[in-house]
């Protein structure tokens, strides 16, 4: 029965959750273009923004990165490079504790300025405030492996992961079996990560599809109101109107047409 459910969990819900967040994004983008969007609340109240914002985004995008090229980079770089597991365990540990550290402290702001805000609270949707919560609790869980995963410091449990991440992507079977010994604590943190794939096209996270990267070259243009009573464009409708009022009013183009015969 263990092996059962951990074969689901493990070997068949990351299918479900890359599939709905690859086709539920797309789908999303080409049917509701309109809720594409962060729904910013800085208007209501700027205060803990800037600082709540900014570490989180900061510190997301460092353990995004570091789960990234961590997981689905093949080992034999890795050993190409001359990196050991045990160097690339202490990596994880180091830059991976800072940036939690950083991005909790961001999300512990964004999420008391969002609930103990009334304005911002009465604005919030239940998506908003159901992600928020359940990245919190996928951050506090991985904060929670750095003292496990200072007990595997040869870096032999974490090539399991690997082996595991890289299993899935090229569909090989049976690679649920490699963690199945793992700590719980890494179990729950896999768990909660593949379910927020699965709710990703649900949420405002959609936004991270939207990276305005192409600003950078741009472009730049400036929109111009004009203050006269008759614009360029004004003045061309102008004359246009004039230019049929002056036909329909010309004897000449009264006397061309010909009678309608009554049937």
């Amino acid at each position: 029965m263990r092996e059962t459910i951990n074969h689901i969990v493990f070997g068949w819900y990351p299918y479900l959750c890359l599939t709905v967040f690859l086709v539920g994004s797309w789908l999303r983008f080409d049917r509701e273009q309109y809720t594409w969007k962060t729904g910013s609340s800085q208007l209501l109240r700027r205060r803990q923004l800037m600082w709540g914002s900014n570490l989180f985004h900061v510190g997301i995008l460092i353990i995004f990165a570091g789960h990234l090229v961590g997981l689905l980079t093949p080992i034999w770089i890795f050993d190409a490079l001359g990196i050991s597991h045990g160097f690339k365990q202490w990596m994880a540990i180091v830059i991976g504790g800072l940036a939690g550290i950083m991005c909790f402290v961001g999300m512990t702001l964004l999420i008391h300025r969002r609930l103990f805000d009334a304005r911002i609270l009465r604005t919030s949707s239940f998506g908003d405030i159901a992600i928020l919560l359940l990245l919190y609790a996928q951050l506090i869980v991985g904060l929670a492996t750095i003292p496990v995963s200072l007990g595997h410091l040869d870096g032999h449990e974490m090539v399991k992961f690997m082996t595991w991440a890289q299993g899935i992507l090229t569909l090989q079977p049976g690679v649920s079996a490699l963690i199945s010994n793992v700590s719980p604590v890494f179990k729950l943190h896999l768990f909660l990560g593949m379910t927020i794939f699965l709710v990703f096209p649900f949420t405002r996270l959609v936004h991270i599809w939207s990276a305005p990267v192409w600003y950078l070259g741009r472009r730049g243009y400036q929109v111009v109101r004009s203050t006269r009573p008759y614009g360029r464009m004004s003045a061309m409708h102008a004359d246009r109107a004039r230019l049929v009022t002056t036909r329909a009013q010309s004897p000449s183009a009264s006397s061309s047409r010909r009678p309608v015969p009554a049937e």
